[in-house]
């Protein structure tokens, strides 16, 4: 796939996974089927939902998951609460216009230009916090939460970059 491809199914993804509510109940059943998806595949991945005003409202860290999965999932958190979009839509903007962060006025040391920060966008409201992973190659935990957002709104239909995927 070419960058513009990506970017434009980011974009869907971005449209066609939002939430007509969120509430700390929504944040236990995703983060459970999350973490439910983590298990099953045997996977050593960090999660956390929050909302934008910093309040953690769902934590899980499997085995083998440290102190840097949770630095990473702070970076992702920042970049999805400062810029509306998944973070992978972020880096994929970066690279497509050659810039960095530092370009975009946001310090590399509290945000990051990688997959696994997605937003929380209830309909007629807007952002109002973020689903993020830690643990995956990063387009492998953009991917996950992708998956796991679709399978609790029940929605089949949503373009899907598995984590192979290279640039």
């Amino acid at each position: 796939m070419i960058i513009d491809e990506l970017i434009a199914m980011l974009e869907m993804q971005e449209e066609i996974l939002q939430f007509t509510h969120f509430t700390n109940e929504d944040a236990w059943e995703l983060g459970n089927i999350i973490v439910s998806e983590i298990k099953k595949r045997q996977l050593s991945v960090a999660v956390t939902i929050r909302l934008n005003n910093g309040y953690t409202v769902f934590r899980y860290a499997a085995n083998d998951t440290n102190l840097q999965n949770d630095r990473w999932m702070e970076r992702k958190f920042n970049t999805v609460r400062q810029l509306e979009k998944s973070s992978l839509h972020a880096c994929l903007l970066l690279q497509k216009n050659e810039k960095t962060m530092a370009d975009w006025f946001l310090d590399e040391k509290d945000y990051a230009a990688a997959g696994g920060g997605f937003p929380i966008r209830v309909e007629e409201v807007g952002v109002i916090g973020a689903v993020i992973v830690s643990g995956l190659p990063h387009m492998a935990d953009h991917d996950l939460v992708v998956k796991c957002i679709s399978r609790y709104l029940h929605i089949d239909e949503v373009p899907r970059i598995h984590g192979d995927v290279r640039l």
